[in-house]
């Protein structure tokens, strides 16, 4: 009984050299969930159909006929 008293009496001493190492285990979670979802927040940033029909439009790829007719159907869509 005496073996077992002394082979777990480090436990209850307030946990000898695993105290700070639990709050240090919790700290690295919390950082490396908040550079997880802030790369997520940095994805590229998609742009709206319209965005892109005017932009095709700038570039002169569509003319001024298509580029009415399918903002039309973007915005029915919408």
């Amino acid at each position: 009984m005496n073996g077992l008293l002394f082979a777990t009496h480090h436990f209850h001493d307030g946990g000898g050299f695993w105290f700070p190492l639990i709050p240090l285990l919790f700290l690295g979670l919390w950082v490396a969930a908040f550079v997880v979802l802030g790369r997520r927040s940095r994805a590229p940033y998609r742009q709206s159909g319209e965005a892109v029909l005017a932009e095709r439009y700038a570039r002169g790829e569509i003319d001024e006929g298509e580029y009415r007719a399918r903002r039309t159907v973007l915005r029915a869509k919408g």
